[in-house]
C-alpha cells in the first residue's frame, strides 16, 4: 500500500504540541500506512507574550502564520483550539473536522484557596481573557484581575511564586497536559459561561485537498459541530473576537441545540444573559437570533464602548 505523507502544522507551547500529537496518534490508529510530520509554525500571539492580548488588536493571533504556510503549501493540517480560530477563515480553507469537545468550563486554580466563593476580599486573580474577568467581577466585583500571559506551565509558575491569589484556566487545556490535580474548581456556567469553541480542536485543511480529508473525517463529533456552529453564528453576528466579554455554551440536547450566552461591561457591573433553542438543522439561525437579541437589548452599545475605549488609548 502506498505510504501517505501528512505534514501538520502547530503553535509550538506544550498544549499545542500535545494536541498535535493527540490527533497524529489517533490518525495513525486509524490509518498506520500514513507517514506524518509535524511543523512547528511561530504566530504572533506567540511572539507578543508581554502584552495583553486585548491590546494587540485584529483576529487570527495565533492562526494567522501557519494559515500562510497551508496556503503556501508548506502543511495539510493545521491543528487549532477552535476558540482561537475567527470566523473568517482565509479563502480557499475550511475547518473539516470538529472534534469532540473537552470540558468547555474553566477552571479555578490556586495554591491556599478552594473556591471563588473562599476567595478573600479583594483577593488578586490572574488571567488576560475580558471574558473571565469580566464575569468574575460580575460575580465578585472586589477582586483585582491581574493581567496573566503565557503558556501553561508560566501562569502556573507565577501564581506558585505568590503573585496573586488565583488564576482561572481552561479545563480542557489543564486536563490534556495532565494537570486536573491543580483544578480547585470549575466554575459554573452560572457563573462563567465558556468562550466559543473552548474545550473542542479544529482541523484546518485546503478545501480542494480531498486526500487529508479522507484521512481525517472520521475525527468529525457531529454533536459538537452543531453547537459550535451556533456558538460561532454568534460570534460572527456580533463581529467579535476572542477578546471580547461575552461567554457562549452550545449543546445539542433532545434533537435541539440549546445556546446560552452572556455580554457584559468590563467591569463586570452589567450582564446581558439569555436563551433559546432550535432544531439542529437552525445552529447558525439560532446563534444570529440570539447574538440580535442581546445585541438589540443594549449588546451592541457595550461592544462599541469598549472598542472606542480601545481607540481612545492608541
Amino acid at each position: 500500500m502506498e505510504k501517505k505523507r501528512l505534514v501538520i502544522g502547530t503553535r509550538g507551547s506544550k498544549l499545542a504540541l500535545w494536541q498535535a500529537k493527540f490527533i497524529a496518534a489517533a490518525i495513525r490508529e486509524e490509518h498506520p500506512e500514513t507517514v506524518i510530520v509535524t511543523k512547528i509554525i511561530q504566530t504572533t500571539g506567540d511572539r507578543m507574550q508581554n502584552i495583553a492580548l486585548s491590546k494587540i488588536g485584529g483576529k487570527g493571533l495565533f492562526t494567522k502564520e501557519i494559515e500562510e504556510a497551508m496556503m503556501a503549501g508548506e502543511i495539510d493540517l493545521a491543528v487549532h483550539s477552535l476558540k482561537d480560530v475567527p470566523t473568517e477563515l482565509p479563502a480557499g480553507l475550511e475547518l473539516a473536522v470538529i472534534t469532540k469537545r473537552e470540558n468547555p468550563g474553566d477552571a479555578l486554580v490556586s495554591t491556599e484557596y478552594d473556591s471563588l466563593a473562599t476567595l478573600p476580599f479583594k483577593a488578586k486573580v490572574g488571567t488576560s481573557s475580558l471574558r473571565r474577568g469580566a464575569q468574575l467581577l460580575h460575580t465578585r466585583p472586589d477582586l483585582q484581575i491581574v493581567p496573566l500571559r503565557g503558556n501553561v506551565d508560566t501562569r502556573l509558575a507565577k501564581l506558585d511564586a505568590g503573585e496573586m491569589d488565583a488564576i482561572v484556566l481552561a479545563v480542557a487545556g489543564l486536563k490534556r497536559l495532565g494537570l486536573s490535580c491543580r483544578i480547585q474548581e470549575i466554575l459554573s456556567h452560572e457563573v462563567c459561561l465558556p468562550a466559543v469553541g473552548q474545550g473542542a480542536l479544529a482541523l484546518e485543511i485546503r478545501e480542494n485537498d480531498e486526500q487529508t480529508r479522507s484521512i481525517i473525517d472520521f475525527l468529525d463529533d457531529s454533536s459538537t459541530r452543531i453547537a459550535v456552529e451556533a456558538e460561532r453564528a454568534f460570534l460572527a453576528e456580533l463581529e467579535g473576537n476572542c477578546q471580547v466579554p461575552f461567554g457562549v455554551f452550545g449543546k445539542v440536547k433532545n434533537e435541539r441545540v440549546e445556546l446560552e450566552a452572556a455580554i457584559l461591561t468590563l467591569d463586570g457591573k452589567i450582564s446581558l444573559r439569555d436563551k433559546d433553542r432550535a432544531y439542529l438543522n437552525e445552529a447558525k439561525a439560532l446563534g444570529v437570533r440570539l447574538a440580535q437579541k442581546l445585541g438589540n437589548a443594549g449588546g451592541r452599545a457595550i461592544l462599541a464602548d469598549l472598542q472606542n475605549q480601545g481607540k481612545e488609548g492608541e
